[in-house]
């Protein structure tokens, strides 16, 4: 663990209080969300183009996306900061793989992964933060590997913090998410700005990005 150890400690508690009720409300979610399933849809086909390989979604949660990438052909397994999360993805999902872990700080070899799902998981991070997470990314993929990103963004607004449910968390402008990555060594694929739905507060950002 890093001197950030308290904001991933407090992260991880608040999810574990919040988990049970999390994975009821969204177990179903994605299926009200067609914009969302083609951009996962578009990691799907990009990373299945690259050749086999292990895809992992960190910041898993319940499992459900996770899930979802199996079901698109990826060989998907899941990580979470959060023991009663990984509990419930479990239960949820027997056949899958999930473990607890912190995406600062990987238990993977260099360059195992052929994709990384990051959905709506580097929210609770710090803006300062945010960078070694990116060269993590970075070394955990294979050259040509694909990362998406789900976040809420900042609709002009410089890196805003506002009141998550679960935890201190982050609004991003696109294009300094974007910024940030292409510091990393990522390319940028293509970007999608979603407008909030009934019952969402914020625009929605999904970044696209291949391993340069």
């Amino acid at each position: 663990m890093t001197e950030s150890a308290p904001y991933l400690t407090a992260t991880a508690q608040a999810y574990d209080s919040v988990a049970d009720l999390y994975a009821d409300l969204f177990r179903d979610s994605l299926g009200r969300l067609p914009l969302d399933r083609a951009a996962l849809a578009a990691f799907a086909e990009l990373v299945r183009a690259d050749g086999p390989g292990p895809v992992a979604e960190l910041g898993c949660g319940p499992g459900y996306v996770t899930a979802h990438l199996r079901g698109l052909g990826l060989d998907a397994f899941g990580i979470d900061l959060s023991p009663r999360m990984i509990e419930l993805a479990r239960a949820a999902y027997p056949g899958l793989r999930f473990e607890v872990g912190s995406m600062h700080a990987l238990d993977l070899a260099d360059g195992e992964l052929r994709g990384i799902l990051s959905w709506y998981s580097v929210i609770h991070t710090p803006p300062r933060e945010l960078p070694p997470y990116f060269a993590e990314f970075r070394r955990v993929l294979a050259p040509g590997g694909h990362l998406l990103l789900g976040f809420f963004e900042s609709e002009g607004d410089p890196v805003t913090e506002f009141d998550h449910k679960a935890a201190p968390a982050y609004r991003w402008p696109i294009d300094g998410l974007a910024e940030l990555a292409r510091e990393a060594g990522f390319a940028e694929v293509a970007r999608m700005l979603r407008a909030p739905l009934e019952g969402e507060r914020f625009r929605q950002g999904r970044l696209l990005l291949r391993r340069s």
